[in-house]
């Protein structure tokens, strides 16, 4: 049974992801962990030991009542008959990402799905800071980003963003081949370059692994040149294919890594129109080494 993880501030934001993840697993048993934490206005009252007490009950008991709502929205408008999902709650005296790390080893979790919005509401920022700090921080599983307002939609098509400077192990990738597999969705590898020219030994080493993993899911390499940003080509790319979801390796120096950099997340116009799947970094580095068996492709 998969068992995954949902941070919630029970905003609507917050409940898209609850929609979305229903939606994606509503065929798939799963135990659905809804999240919320909590910590008192201690600046405020970092004098008063009973004011901290009496705040801190406050704010936990508004954390569990909105938990108990949140459940019972949850019944009102999917119910179950068959039981398919297990939804538990957890309310937590913590700062959201050191609870999300520390219950993605507790709980064995195979994803993380949130809802995302613009810092202060403002488009043309990448997400709110808590979305890239848990993308930043969790590297055991996948962290799926819901946008605000993003109706949900069978993810037929799958973009892939890649440089292929990374060779990609079989369990990194493992979460996109899944999808892929699930939904009978087409793969579309999108390179994005910012002048067009052959690739290097070790890209072309690189894209022959992926072409190895993908051997039985039918799948397309774009390589498109980049306009203004790579995250502004992205845009522009997923839009005219249509795609319904965008996959990125979160690794240093890759795409993922590039955008989650604090300045640059202040500055990038790219609206986060899809959900977006960071892949953690598991296996090795950048360099393919001399040793590295080659896979046959009936052993993949």
């Amino acid at each position: 049974m998969k068992n995954i993880l949902i941070p919630t501030d029970f905003s609507e934001n917050a409940w898209n992801a609850v929609k979305y993840a229903i939606e994606l697993f509503k065929n798939e048993q799963c135990n659905i962990y809804l999240l919320n934490t909590y910590t008192p206005n201690i600046s405020a009252s970092r004098f008063m030991a009973t004011a901290v007490y009496e705040e801190k009950n406050t704010v936990e008991n508004s954390s569990k009542k909105g938990l108990i709502n949140l459940l019972r929205r949850i019944e009102k408008e999917y119910p179950d008959p068959a039981h398919i999902h297990n939804f538990k709650t957890i309310s937590s005296f913590s700062f959201l990402v050191d609870e999300v790390k520390e219950l993605v080893d507790d709980y064995n979790i195979q994803m993380v799905i949130l809802g995302t919005k613009g810092a202060s509401g403002v488009s043309e920022v990448f997400m709110g800071s808590n979305a890239v700090r848990i993308i930043k921080a969790v590297k055991k599983c996948p962290v799926l980003a819901i946008p605000e307002h993003f109706e949900y939609e069978t993810p037929k098509e799958i973009a892939f963003a890649t440089d292929f400077n990374r060779f990609y192990t079989l369990s990194e990738l493992q979460p996109l081949l899944e999808l892929a597999e699930t939904f009978e969705a087409v793969i579309r590898i999108v390179y994005v370059q910012n002048k067009i020219k052959a690739l290097t030994e070790v890209q072309q080493f690189n894209l022959n692994m992926l072409r190895r993993y993908l051997n039985t899911t039918e799948y397309y390499i774009h390589t498109i040149s980049e306009m203004n940003s790579v995250s502004n080509t992205l845009e522009v790319f997923t839009a005219e294919l249509q795609v319904h979801l965008l996959a990125m390796l979160n690794y240093q120096h890759s795409y993922m890594e590039r955008m989650t950099r604090e300045p640059i997340v202040k500055k990038m116009a790219f609206h986060t129109q899809l959900p977006l799947l960071v892949l953690p970094e598991m296996g090795i580095g950048l360099m393919p080494k001399k040793d590295i068996p080659v896979f046959s492709a009936n052993k993949l």
